[in-house]
This record gives structure tokens, C-alpha cells and sequence, in this order.
């Protein structure tokens, strides 16, 4: 336990923050007071945070207060209290420390777990993801109850000291819809990426606080459209490079991350040393004639292809020495590279990587794809179609575009069935292809398996799994579940970067069932304000930054097909249910559909 005097943090607590610098980015103490403090026994005070943060805690005693307490850390409240039995195979926090107070301010800490907090045990790796001394041990936590304190304990005399990004904005974005549950879901995956980035690097959770390449490119994704901040993803990226993890389809994530920051920033000067590394993460070693091998030893060893984790979230997929799913991440990976390739000025990489992709994908077509079905087998040597061997497929626009709606509704119409993890590409694939109403369901389903059964359970912080039951084991700090805090405004308002550095936006709103929504997406070029309303017209009200087109396409009402913008017709063409605006659109507009 360390303790550190009042005095030595006076100076920053009353502006709230410790500023220190991490491995990655930098972080801060944050100075949080509780919603709630609760006597609820002559021996213990119940003090709520109000949500889970990663920190410690520092009680600052007024008058004589030099006796023993315990102080009880947790993640969890059962019956009343904090959970101080969460069940025994998970990794949901639990922790206490008895100290002897004094007269003065005094940090309480909870014990190090040797599994996560290097330089702090016997055990460690030393991959792991150190915090500052200067910040002492941290876990997550939500709730405390103290034992032993003398008379009432005051909001002025504890503080939680959580760690955050420092350069974390909290006004940076905001997303609203008609729809209560969907803008709780979109808050809950907001603050978890906030609260994730205590270690100045993209992290699996608490339980081993190490990166791995898919989780690290999930939390990218929403924290780009949480947060302005880039550095901590390229901090992680960096990080990744130099400690790889497994499985197969991992590696090809190192590419999805260089492309989305090259997407985001258009920023070459950071890409081009990083480019020819990323050559290694295509699965080149592993091909023969255009497609991905697989060695089935090494998958049965948890060393080859992942598909989906954990293993019950597979949709019962067959491996097979040549498998979709693998195959699907290297085509889309070789595809990325052959866009940064050409924006490098490397033309003959990009040649070649484009001749490679043609060339893989009419394999890949022609082994996987059952036309008489229209989906796509898992492997070779197999009839069984799982989930995932459509969803990737159709999410990394794989699939002939005559068969994309069909393929989209078969998969909305089998659920959920894979994890937190693959549902951020069931849900693209399912957005990008029609399905935005069916999306939005699956959001919020009933039952367990959907981000409505993660608000009502009260969790503050995504889940690495749908629940405990699916993943016993699971940490409930996890930033991979937090997928709608970019779906939401990637889709249903519509921003996406169309051309590197956002010089070019997307706005193609996706209504499902909503019938208005609101929010603002940052980007380097400063903010893009989106406001649509779909009554007896659809009407959006959109905010292009300085310097900054958009490309618009909207939904069509009814049978109507005239666009007005800032209240003149413009030309539209029609595509399916949709209206394509043919003029670029910029500065603060209104466009309607009527």
C-alpha cells in the first residue's frame, strides 16, 4: 500500500488532475467525487461512484481519525451491496486494503494482482502495460465500503483518483436518436472507451491489461468517432508491431489499423516508414495458389485461425486446411495495401497487390461460393455455412453485389450468433447492405445476447462477452464490445471519410425505424454537425467543416425523388431505396426529400 501526503498532490487536486506520461499516451488522475454515501451499518459506509472507473482512492480525515479500516474495492452490487463474492472464475473486481489512518490525506491502494501489474509482483509479463508509480496500483471499480471509519464520512473527505486519457474530450462527440435505449447503449459504449484508456495504450480489459491486434482495431474504430484523439491508437499500433499476438486473423488487423488511421488523418508522413512492415501482416507465407493455408494442428492448439472467441460463438464452423474467414481478412487486407500503396507512390506494389487481389478473390469465389444458396461454405471440403463465413465476406464487400441483400437478410434473420467481437462486422455488413433496420434490433434484442441486455444488467463499461455464461471468464472492462460507439454515427448519421484526411465525408444516414437523430463526429478538419428528422418529409441539416466536401446520399420517402437543398431542387439519382446527391455539398446546408 502506498500512501502519499494531502499536501504533495494539493497543488493539482483542486484543478482535478495529475498529468503523467504512460508507455503510450499520455494519462491523468482525475479527481471524481461519489454520487453517494450511504452508512449502512454501524461498522460500514457504502460510497458509490456512480460508474466503473480504473483508479485508487484517497480519503482525507478531518479531526482524529487514527484507527484501522478496511476499505472494500468492487465491480459489482448484489442484494445492496457491493459484491464481495463475484463468482470465482470470472474476472469481475473484487479487492480490499486495511490501512491505519493518520491525520493526513492518505491514498488507499488495492492489493497488486501479479497477473497484470508489472514491476508490482513475484509473477508478470513482461508485455504487460505498465502504469505510473506515481499513480499507484489501480483496478476497476465502482463502489467501496469502509469498515472502521469514525462518524460520518463527508464527499469532501474521499476522492476516487481515476485514470484517463489526458487528452480526452468529453464534448468532442455527441449522438441522440428518437430512441431511449439506443442513446443509452450509445452513452455506455462511449464512457467505455473513455474509461479504457487508463493505460495510454489500447488494452484487452483488466484481466491481463495487454494489446492484441482485434481488439486494439475495434477500440480504434470507436474512438475515433468518441474522441478526437489519434495518438493513442498509433501509440498501440506501434506497440502491436513490436509484440505481436496470435491468432491468423489478427495479423491482417495490424493492416485494417494503419489503413483506418491513413483514412482519418491522411497523414503520409506517419504511414510511409511504417509501410513496408505492414508487408508482413498480409499472410503471404501462408499461400499457396492466391489463398491462405491453414495448419488444423496449430488451430486445434488455439494457435491457427480464431474465426470468432470464444470457440461457442462460432455458428459450429468446420475448419479446413483452406478456410472463408482467414481468407477473407487477406483479400480485404491485400486491398488496403494496395490503396496506401498507391497514395505512397509506390505504383508497383500496387499493381501487383491489385493483379494479387483479382486474382485471390475469383479463387476465393469460385471455392466458397454456393450459387444455387447464395452463401458461402466455411472452407474447402465442407457444405456447412456458418454466420461468420457470410458476414465477413459481405462486411469486406466480398460478395457479388446481386447477392448482397439476399445475404443480408439471411444473416439478419439468424441473429446473434457470434460474439461481441464479430458483431462489429455483422453489423457493417448488415448496414451496408440494407439491413439498417434489422441492425438496430439486434442492438437492442431482447434477451442476452445484444448491447440492451448489457444497459439493463447496469453495467457502466462494456463486456468482453454477451455475459458471464458465455464467457466465464470475461472481463466487464472491455472496449471490443463497444462497437455502436462508431457504428451509431458511422451509419445513422451517416459520416464516413470518403477520401483520406476526410477531405471528402460520406454522409449516407441509415434510418432503420428511427424517426429522428442528432450528433457531431470529430475529425481532423473540425467538427461535422448531422441533424435529420424523418416525419412527412426526410430532412437533414448538416454542418461541413472548412476545407471539406460531402458526398450525400439519403433515403427515399415514400415514392418521392426530388432533393431540395437549402431549399432548390437539385439533381439526384435514384439507386435502389436510396437518392445520390450529384453536386458536392458544403458549408451548413439543408437538404429534403419530398
Amino acid at each position: 500500500m502506498l500512501k502519499k501526503q494531502f499536501f504533495q498532490l494539493a497543488a493539482v487536486s483542486a484543478a482535478g488532475f495529475l498529468a503523467l506520461t504512460t508507455q503510450g499516451a499520455p494519462t491523468h488522475l482525475v479527481d471524481e467525487k461519489p454520487v453517494e454515501i450511504k452508512r449502512i451499518s454501524d461498522e460500514v459506509i457504502l460510497v458509490d461512484f456512480g460508474r466503473v472507473s480504473f483508479g485508487n482512492v484517497r480519503l482525507a480525515p478531518t479531526g482524529p481519525q487514527k484507527n484501522e479500516i478496511t476499505v472494500h474495492f468492487g465491480e459489482n452490487f448484489k442484494n445492496g451491496r457491493l459484491d464481495r463474492n463475484p463468482p470465482k472464475k470470472s474476472t469481475v473486481r473484487y479487492s480490499k486494503t486495511t490501512i491505519k489512518l493518520d491525520d493526513d490525506s492518505t491514498v488507499v491502494e488495492p492489493p497488486a494482482d501479479i497477473r497484470n501489474t508489472k514491476g508490482r509482483g513475484k509473477a508478470g509479463d513482461a508485455k504487460l502495460i505498465s502504469i505510473p508509480e506515481e499513480f499507484g496500483v489501480i483496478i476497476p471499480f465502482r463502489w467501496v465500503e469502509i469498515e472502521g471509519w469514525k462518524g460520518e464520512l463527508t464527499p469532501e473527505q474521499i476522492a476516487r483518483q481515476s485514470v484517463f486519457l489526458t487528452a480526452w474530450d468529453d464534448d468532442a462527440a455527441h449522438f441522440e436518436c428518437s430512441d431511449e435505449m439506443i442513446n443509452k447503449i450509445w452513452d455506455l459504449c462511449k464512457y467505455s472507451i473513455k474509461a479504457t484508456t487508463f493505460a495510454g495504450i489500447y488494452v484487452d480489459g483488466d484481466r491481463e491489461r495487454i494489446p492484441y491486434e482485434a481488439d486494439a482495431y475495434l477500440n480504434q474504430l470507436s474512438h475515433y468517432y468518441t474522441d478526437a484523439d489519434k495518438q493513442i491508437a498509433r501509440d498501440t499500433y506501434d506497440h502491436l508491431m513490436e509484440n505481436p499476438t496470435w491468432p491468423t486473423e489478427w495479423t491482417p488487423h495490424m493492416v485494417f489499423m494503419a489503413y483506418a488511421d491513413w483514412m482519418h488523418t491522411g497523414d503520409a508522413a506517419w504511414l510511409a516508414p511504417r509501410y513496408n512492415a505492414l508487408k508482413d501482416k498480409l499472410l503471404m507465407d501462408r499461400v499457396e495458389n492466391y489463398l491462405v493455408t491453414t495448419d488444423l494442428n496449430a488451430e486445434r492448439k488455439n494457435q491457427g485461425d480464431i474465426v470468432d472467441w470464444p470457440p461457442k460463438e462460432r455458428d459450429g464452423y468446420k475448419f479446413t486446411e483452406i478456410n472463408t474467414v482467414v481468407n477473407a481478412f487477406h483479400i480485404r487486407a491485400v486491398q488496403m495495401m494496395a490503396e496506401m500503396a498507391e497514395a505512397l507512390g509506390r505504383n508497383a506494389d500496387a499493381s501487383k497487390y491489385n493483379t494479387y487481389m483479382k486474382k485471390s478473390h475469383a479463387r476465393f469465389q469460385k471455392l466458397f461460393f454456393d450459387k444455387k444458396d447464395g452463401l458461402y461454405v466455411d472452407g474447402k471440403g465442407t457444405d456447412h455455412s456458418s454466420l461468420h463465413a457470410n458476414l465477413f465476406p459481405l462486411a469486406f464487400e466480398l460478395v457479388p453485389p446481386k447477392d448482397r441483400e439476399k445475404m443480408a437478410d439471411w444473416l439478419a434473420g439468424r441473429g446473434m450468433k457470434c460474439s461481441v467481437y464479430a458483431a462489429q462486422y455483422l453489423m457493417e455488413a448488415l448496414f451496408e447492405n440494407g439491413a439498417d433496420t434489422e441492425a438496430i434490433e439486434l442492438m437492442m434484442a431482447d434477451g442476452d445476447r445484444s448491447w440492451k441486455h448489457m444497459v439493463n444488467s447496469g453495467t457502466t463499461i462494456t463486456w468482453e462477452a454477451w455475459d458471464l455464461k458465455y464467457k466465464p471468464n470475461q472481463d466487464w472492462n472491455h472496449a471490443w464490445g463497444a462497437a455502436p460507439g462508431n457504428l451509431l454515427p458511422r451509419y445513422v448519421l451517416g459520416a464516413e471519410p470518403l477520401l483520406p484526411g476526410w477531405k471528402t465525408a460520406r454522409i449516407s444516414p441509415k434510418i432503420g425505424n428511427l424517426t429522428s437523430a442528432k450528433g457531431k463526429i470529430p475529425t481532423q478538419m473540425g467538427s461535422i454537425l448531422v441533424e435529420w428528422k424523418n416525419e412527412k418529409t426526410f430532412k437533414i441539416k448538416l454542418h461541413i467543416p472548412d476545407g471539406m466536401d460531402a458526398q450525400v446520399d439519403l433515403p427515399k420517402v415514400g415514392t418521392s425523388s426530388r432533393v431540395l437543398l437549402n431549399g432548390n431542387p437539385v439533381q439526384a439519382s435514384v439507386k435502389g431505396d436510396r437518392l445520390f446527391v450529384e453536386q458536392p455539398v458544403t458549408g451548413s446546408a439543408v437538404l429534403e426529400v419530398k
